[in-house]
């Protein structure tokens, strides 16, 4: 099984299973651009293939998520404004760490701290 996205200007709107008979060639190998024709006949606009593993394109595509071209990536949406996108791994990240403890945690904008929560 395979996993694929449908992008519209940028966004995800969609993410679908294909069965694996429907990326493959004739020699059995799947192939992404396979996958997608499918998707295109199937359902019409652009698809990219995803991964829960995040093997491909960096994070496992949700919708409203964005696909980043130059990076070649899906990024999820960013949760709060002072917080920087993570090249490498294409996640955001908060301006401090969280503290690392039993405590559970909720990040407080306005302060630009982590906030124990009750």
């Amino acid at each position: 099984m395979a996993h694929f996205a449908k992008v519209e200007n940028g966004v995800v709107t969609q993410v679908i299973v294909v069965g694996n008979a429907d990326t493959a060639n004739a020699q059995g190998v799947e192939l992404e651009h396979i996958g997608a024709a499918f998707c295109e006949r199937l359902l019409g606009g652009k698809w990219k293939q995803t991964s829960y593993n995040g093997n491909k394109r960096k994070n496992y595509a949700g919708i409203g998520f964005t696909f980043d071209a130059g990076r070649d990536a899906f990024i999820p949406p960013k949760p709060f404004p002072s917080w920087t996108l993570v090249e490498d791994t294409c996640q955001w990240t908060a301006p401090t760490p969280m503290p690392v403890d039993d405590k559970r945690y909720t990040w407080n904008e306005e302060t630009l701290a982590w906030v124990e929560m009750a």
